[in-house]
C-alpha cells in the first residue's frame, strides 16, 4: 500500500494565514492610534516644542527671577483632596468652587512692591485642553497685586491654576494645583 505525502502542501497556507493576521493586526493598530485623541503639554504656557528648545533659557529666567522677586498668592483655601495612584510626590491642592478668585502678589527680595509685573494665567486640566481659560493680561491693583477674579469652574474635578509672571526679562511660571468636588 502506498501512503499519501500531504506534508509538503500546507505552508503556502501557513504563509498566506500569517500575511492576513500580520495586516489585520497593522490596520487595527493603525485605526485605534488614529481615533486617540492627541493633548499637546501646556507647561510653560507654550508648545512643548518650543518649550524643549528654550529649556536652558526658562531654566536661567526662573533663577533670576526667584534670586530677585518673591510670589505669593491668596484666595483659595486647602482641600482635602489626596490622589490616588501617583507615582510621584501629590501636590497639595486648593478647593475650587464654582466662582473663583486668585490674587498673586510680587515684592522683591527687600520687600518693595513690584507693579510693572506682566502676569498671564491659564486655568486648565491635567488631561486635557477642551476646558482651558486663559487670561493674556492681569491689572495690577497699585500695591503690587494681581487678581484674577471671576475664574467660572464648570465641571468637577483635577485643575492646574498657572500663571506666567514676567518682570523684565525674568520669568517664573506658577503652578497652583485645584480639585472641585
Amino acid at each position: 500500500m502506498k501512503q499519501k505525502n500531504n506534508s509538503g502542501k500546507y505552508w503556502p497556507y501557513m504563509i498566506l494565514g500569517f500575511l492576513f493576521i500580520g495586516i489585520t493586526l497593522g490596520y487595527w493598530t493603525i485605526k485605534n492610534t488614529i481615533s486617540m485623541p492627541v493633548h499637546e503639554s501646556n507647561e510653560f504656557m507654550q508648545k512643548y516644542q518650543d518649550a524643549d528648545k528654550q529649556a536652558n533659557k526658562i531654566e536661567e529666567s526662573q533663577a533670576r527671577f526667584d534670586a530677585k522677586y518673591n510670589v505669593t498668592f491668596s484666595g483659595l483655601e486647602k482641600s482635602d483632596f489626596k490622589p490616588k495612584h501617583l507615582k510621584r510626590k501629590p501636590h497639595l491642592h486648593y478647593a475650587l468652587s464654582d466662582n473663583n478668585s486668585v490674587t498673586y502678589s510680587v515684592k522683591g527680595k527687600d520687600g518693595a512692591a513690584v507693579t510693572d509685573a506682566n502676569i498671564t494665567f491659564l486655568l486648565t486640566r491635567p488631561q486635557t485642553e477642551k476646558d482651558d481659560v486663559e487670561i493674556k493680561t492681569i491689572a495690577n491693583n497699585k500695591d503690587g497685586t494681581y487678581t484674577v477674579s471671576d475664574i467660572k469652574v464648570a465641571n468637577k474635578g483635577r485643575y492646574i491654576l498657572r500663571a506666567k509672571i514676567a518682570v523684565g526679562q525674568d520669568t517664573k511660571y506658577l503652578d497652583i494645583y485645584g480639585f472641585k468636588k
